[in-house]
């Protein structure tokens, strides 16, 4: 399975949008690493959450596939932009992420175990574990999501923006 910057191919413009993509997703994993061995229930899904809900719309926003930078493409580049997330399949592109929609997201990924949620329990291996698991997590669905967005930059043949 190709990573985002093999299928960025030879495109310096997407493959600097994953870098800095990923840089943000290496932060905020990390904090859900960190949440994650905290053996409070439930603590740890409300983190990853939150870290979701402000992650996906900022690597939207470095793709150009924001609903405010979707809004102020031409008619035409709206609709390639629009067939492009139907052939790709993401609900997180081009839409106000929210709370609900994130957990769903997750529940879906499978990002949750419950051998994970115990093992935290188990004092510091299993805090370890819960950790790793916790970053491996956030790290799968926000690569994934950034694969998307790449599959989406190309299909539509967005510019995308300038960096911040």
């Amino acid at each position: 399975m190709p990573t985002a910057l093999q299928l960025a191919e030879d495109n310096l413009i997407l493959i600097d949008a994953v870098r800095r993509s990923r840089k943000l997703l290496n932060r905020r994993a990390l904090a859900g690493a960190v949440a994650a061995t905290v053996p409070v229930p439930g603590l740890d899904w409300a983190v990853d959450a939150a870290l979701l809900t402000q992650l996906i719309p900022a690597i939207n926003a470095e793709f150009g596939l924001t609903p405010q930078q979707l809004d102020a493409l031409p008619a035409h580049k709206r609709e390639q932009v629009q067939k492009a997330l139907a052939m790709v399949g993401s609900v997180l592109i081009g839409k106000f992420v929210t709370r609900d929609l994130v957990l769903r997201m997750a529940k879906k990924a499978g990002m949750r175990l419950t051998a994970t949620q115990a093992a935290k329990y188990v004092p510091l291996a299993g805090q370890a574990v819960a950790a790793v698991m916790g970053y491996t997590a956030l790290r799968y669905i926000g690569e994934e999501h950034i694969k998307d967005c790449v599959r989406v930059a190309q299909a539509a043949q967005l510019a995308l923006p300038a960096p911040a």
